[in-house]
């Protein structure tokens, strides 16, 4: 039997048992701009680079946005932290991709969606990843970030002092 209060921190407030409580999920945040952003392409196509570049570099992108977050998924499950946002967070990791982005999992899915505007050579794309970076910015990491600073507040202040957010 769990106990339902919320928990309160030192300074005494309520203080959140997970990050994201489901209201707004990242992987679902893009996946969705990515769905408008393809049928907007089917339906009005507007191209952004030549035909000659556009499969290569946005296959470079794409995986790159793949290995990258690999890596970062790899490094949470080494430090034994999971990864979804409603679980609760088991330490701050600042190893692997960590060390240079607070961000890596988000910054690999918006470099995914880029490699995908470019290889498909998709205007409505590319302007689809303006609404999920700003929701991103705005919603989902300030309260992650809210969340992290509660539950960890020396650690956490110190990690964002030295590691930039994207």
């Amino acid at each position: 039997m769990s106990d339902e209060s919320p928990r309160i921190d030192s300074s005494g407030s309520s203080l959140a048992e997970v990050a994201n409580l489901g209201l707004v999920r990242p992987p679902l945040v893009y996946l969705s701009t990515i769905v408008l952003g393809l049928a907007v392409h089917i339906l009005w196509p507007r191209h952004i680079v030549p035909w000659s570049l556009g499969a290569s570099v946005g296959a470079l992108l794409t995986l790159s946005a793949v290995a990258l977050f690999i890596y970062a998924i790899r490094t949470f499950r080494a430090a034994g932290t999971p990864i979804p946002g409603n679980r609760p967070t088991k330490t701050i990791v600042r190893t692997g991709p960590y060390r240079f982005t607070r961000n890596p999992i988000y910054l690999a899915f918006s470099l995914f969606q880029l490699g995908l505007a470019v290889w498909v050579n998709s205007l409505s794309l590319l302007l689809t990843l303006i609404p999920a970076i700003a929701l991103m910015a705005r919603v989902v990491i300030p309260r992650e970030e809210q969340y992290l600073e509660a539950r960890f507040p020396a650690e956490y202040a110190s990690y964002k002092a030295s590691v930039r957010w994207l």
